[in-house]
């Protein structure tokens, strides 16, 4: 098996690590081409520091890192020195401590330490200074140029071939799909696919170059054995290089905007350094490491890196752009070679083994792929140093509502570029809402229990604009007309013959486009639309009082003087109905509901309500993708103890003292009074009425399975709880 004829752009070690994952697959008709020399590039590759750190919020990157660390040892290219995070405000112990959760949620081993753990385990630190630390042994260091080197020999022995000093120019297309690349010398190479692995060099993809720091110290007494050191309070890390540190900053900034300005030499991805914006880099340097005084910068560099908006890599075939054509971009060291197993399951199976959603070059809607829109959330994306900053650019999509809603004093979140209510400022808390702790109510308000509960006693009107709505023309298989089908998030419903409408996410639209037959139409018609819904036990009276007798799932028609298709898709756990209609009449839909709605007790409700009503209605999110066959666990429904405390994704789930699980999303439930979560458990852990705890920061808070839903729809002032 030979497989088809795939050319690689970029030898890197991302490039190099993908050709030994297709060549060990049988597909060994492979072709490697860089613009620079073999195997010191002059990309990212060639200067990174080459750390791992294997304990990240997203499982999916945790997984990368570990199958990348592991891989590489047993290559010999892997130094697991360990790495030892520390915290120098209580806020940031606070952060180690959920650090901590997730890796003991995904499997990795480590440790919170007390200062003089810290000191022993890095004798340079200043512990006075330090209030705590996260230690984590097999964290460690990989050198990239010989990794990649490492790589590339294993793909060439089953028959790939590394070519470099080839600049690609053009990626050629024919009837929609690639046909193969033409280099800047006019050389011609074929191919059925072609990947770009060219880091900060791709172009036309939701990244941009970004400049990150690095300096090594004069002979500072330090030996390789330390573990990489990280002081996130001032944006630093630091390794060995012998009896040298060196010293890495993470306050990146934007990179030259123009590529032709990057150095003409050897090294186009090291760019002068730039003493005055490291000052303060190494002013906490000293402060946390007082040996450094006695030091002077030997060796520094402003090395350019590829960065997202959100700063996940980008991995996928792209949906602009021919069919074949695939990227792997923005990867760091650290995952480069768990990138290049999944993106080579991807590609020659279909599908990868794990989840890469998040990872998918797709998620962005175009208003966030401008290099303005990533250079203003260059901050937000670095997750080290602002762990839960939300993005720094704002109101890039606002929907018709917003004046409306921003008059009834709304609270703002993004999604998806979109400014959408979180809660209403209009609205009275409730006068027995819970303490909450300090990060709790960084993403919270005791008002969404007013409005969570107009919703299951009356009625409560939701902004759903920030969804993806697509509509697909021509004879497109589905449900049957005024029918609908929801599964995994996405709502397909069939208003007419040959008129589909689905509700989802960025990656259903892409998905639709792909699975169109020939004839069919599929258009993203988001931003022309806008929605809302209606939920709550008179919500139907609400509506009909609007639009006149309804039936079936899927209604077109008007409501007022508004032309609107309306679902029943009951994601409160309440009757009602989820409107769209045309931008262009949203003012109208909501002036029009709005009015209508004071004989009905109508709340104006945010995104926190909405999300605690549907959990507690059962509408959560399906297992992992890469979970699903698993026969021997579930999704399990769980009710915490009240006790000031709330999981928000990703903690551990504890029983008899061991980790058992972890949480995939929760939010707090004002029906049943207490927290909600839903956790991925082994089925013998899954049965009602068994205790759980849940570990959240520091404590670990108990939880009871429940039987799903906790609460069912019924009449005004009479929900269900089922416990």
């Amino acid at each position: 098996m030979t497989g088809p004829t795939v050319v690689i752009i970029g030898a890197g070690i991302v490039g190099c690590a993908l050709a030994d994952e297709l060549t060990a697959r049988g597909w060994t008709d492979i072709t490697v081409l860089d613009r620079g020399p073999l195997f010191v590039t002059g990309g990212s590759t060639s200067h990174t520091p080459g750390l791992v750190f294997r304990i990240d919020p997203s499982r999916t990157m945790t997984r990368l890192a570990r199958y990348t660390a592991e891989k590489y040892a047993r290559l010999g290219c892997y130094q697991a020195v360990g790495s030892l995070e520390v915290a120098t405000t209580p806020e940031r112990l606070a952060e180690l401590h959920r650090r901590f959760g997730f890796g003991r949620s995904w499997g990795v081993a480590s440790a919170i330490v007390d200062p003089a753990a810290c000191a022993a385990l890095f004798p340079m630190l200043d512990k006075s200074l330090v209030l705590g630390g996260l230690h984590v042994p097999e964290d460690g260091l990989i050198p990239a140029v010989r990794a990649a080197e490492i790589q590339a020999a294993r793909a060439a022995s089953h028959g790939a071939r590394f070519i470099g000093n080839r600049r690609v120019d053009n990626v050629l297309s024919n009837n929609g799909r690639v046909a193969g690349v033409e280099t800047a010398d006019g050389d011609t190479f074929p191919a059925d696919l072609v990947v770009e692995c060219t880091g900060f060099w791709t172009a036309g993809r939701p990244l941009i170059p970004t400049v990150h720091q690095y300096v090594r110290t004069t002979a500072a007494g330090s030996s390789d054995a330390l573990p990489i050191l990280r002081h996130p309070d001032r944006d630093l890390y630091l390794r060995a290089h012998g009896d040298r540190l060196g010293i890495g900053s993470y306050r990146h900034e934007p990179g030259p905007a123009d590529l032709d300005d990057l150095p003409g030499d050897g090294h186009p991805a090291m760019l002068p350094f730039a003493p005055e914006a490291f000052r303060q880099s190494w002013t906490a340097a000293t402060e946390l490491l007082p040996a450094l005084r006695g030091t002077a910068l030997d060796d520094a560099f402003n090395g350019v890196l590829a960065a997202t908006a959100d700063g996940f890599p980008v991995l996928g075939e792209g949906d602009s752009g021919p069919r074949g054509l695939w990227t792997a971009a923005a990867v760091p060291v650290a995952h480069s070679a768990g990138v290049a197993k999944a993106l080579a399951e991807w590609i020659v199976d279909g599908t990868p083994g794990i989840d890469l959603r998040e990872l998918d070059v797709n998620r962005f809607v175009d208003g966030q792929l401008a290099p303005a829109y990533i250079r203003r959330n260059l901050t937000a994306a670095s997750a080290i140093v602002h762990p839960h900053a939300p993005p720094a650019l704002r109101d890039l999509r606002i929907g018709p509502f917003h004046s409306r809603q921003a008059e009834l004093g709304a609270v703002f979140g993004e999604a998806g570029g979109w400014e959408r209510p979180l809660w209403y400022a209009s609205n009275p808390p409730p006068d027995d809402a819970p303490a909450r702790d300090e990060w709790s109510s960084r993403f919270a308000s005791p008002i969404a229990g007013t409005e969570a509960r107009a919703a299951r006693r009356k009625v409560a009107l939701f902004d759903l604009t920030a969804g993806t709505r697509v509509e697909v023309l021509g004879p497109m298989p589905g449900p049957p007309v005024g029918g609908l089908i929801r599964d995994a998030g996405l709502t397909v419903a069939r208003p007419a013959e040959d008129r589909i409408l689905a509700v989802g996410g960025p990656l259903d639209r892409v998905l639709l486009r792909r699975q169109a037959p020939s004839g069919v139409t599929v258009r993203d018609i988001t931003g022309g639309t806008c929605g809302l819904g209606v939920w709550g036990p008179v919500a139907d009276e609400l509506v009909a009082r609007l639009t006149g007798p309804v039936s079936g799932d899927v209604w077109e028609g008007r409501l007022g003087m508004v032309p609107v298709v309306m679902l029943r898709v009951p994601l409160a756990g309440e009757a009602g109905w989820e409107i769209y209609t045309e931008a262009g009449y949203g003012a109208r839909l909501w002036d029009t509901i709005w009015a209508a709605g004071p004989e009905f007790g109508l709340v104006a409700a945010g995104q926190v309500a909405l999300d605690g009503l549907r959990l507690e209605a059962g509408h959560r999110a399906g297992p992992p993708a890469g979970d699903r066959a698993d026969p021997d666990r579930r999704l399990a429904c769980l009710v915490l103890s009240e006790g000031g405390g709330a999981p928000t994704g990703g903690e551990p789930v504890y029983a008899g003292g061991f980790a058992v699980g972890y949480v995939t999303e929760a939010a707090y439930g004002w029906t049943v009074g207490a927290p909600v979560a839903y956790a991925w458990l082994p089925s013998a852990l899954s049965g009602p009425g068994t205790m759980v705890e849940v570990g959240c920061f520091d404590s670990r808070l108990p939880a009871t399975v429940s039987a799903e839903p906790l609460v069912r729809p019924g009449a005004a002032g009479d929900r269900r709880m089922v416990r």
